[in-house]
């Protein structure tokens, strides 16, 4: 009886630790994720390849120099075989378009945090918590301006594409008929 109830290892009282465990390792696999889809956690990470990449390129470059020159000057033969500049190089540019892309994109997600904070820059406070009132919202007749100017912007952009949608079409009929 005093055997069956003693704890085996694996049981419930193990039970926590390994969902500690689960848990702690799907936050750490949602971080790197996080920190993949992140562009300037990604222009960090590729820095250090660009710079590797730039050694590799400018040592290739002095080594087919002097391969060339040596034969140019009649001292060796082309017998041996160096390594493709080409090659080098393009896997260079492959790292600075990548570079590229992340800043771009890090450039837009900034433009669109700001355009976000701009157009909606302050929560309103609900009536359902008054005391969790914060001193950065705004009022509800702000709230409702800001609101109103959001939906003559859209109509406005809405009837610019329906005028301009027109015209298109306009100009696909021929002109003689009517």
């Amino acid at each position: 009886m005093m055997a069956s109830q003693q704890q085996q290892p694996g049981g419930p009282m193990s039970q926590p630790g390994l969902q500690q465990q689960a848990s702690l390792q799907q936050q750490q696999q949602l971080l790197s994720q996080q920190q993949d889809f992140d562009p300037v956690h990604r222009f960090k990470m590729l820095i250090p390849q660009l710079k590797e990449s730039l050694q590799n390129l400018m040592k290739i470059a002095s080594l087919n120099l002097a391969h060339n020159t040596t034969i140019d000057n009649g001292i060796k033969s082309s017998d041996t075989t160096v390594q493709r500049f080409d090659k080098s190089l393009e896997e260079f540019y492959a790292l600075c378009d990548q570079l590229e892309l992340c800043l771009r994109l890090a450039y837009e997600c900034l433009s669109q945090s700001i355009d976000s904070a701009k157009h909606s820059p302050n929560l309103v406070p609900t009536a359902t918590k008054p005391d969790t009132v914060q001193t950065e919202s705004m009022s509800y007749a702000q709230y409702l301006g800001m609101i109103k100017s959001q939906i003559s912007c859209a109509k406005d952009i809405h009837n610019a594409l329906l005028e301009c949608s027109k015209k298109i079409a306009g100009k696909g009929q021929p002109q003689g008929i009517m």
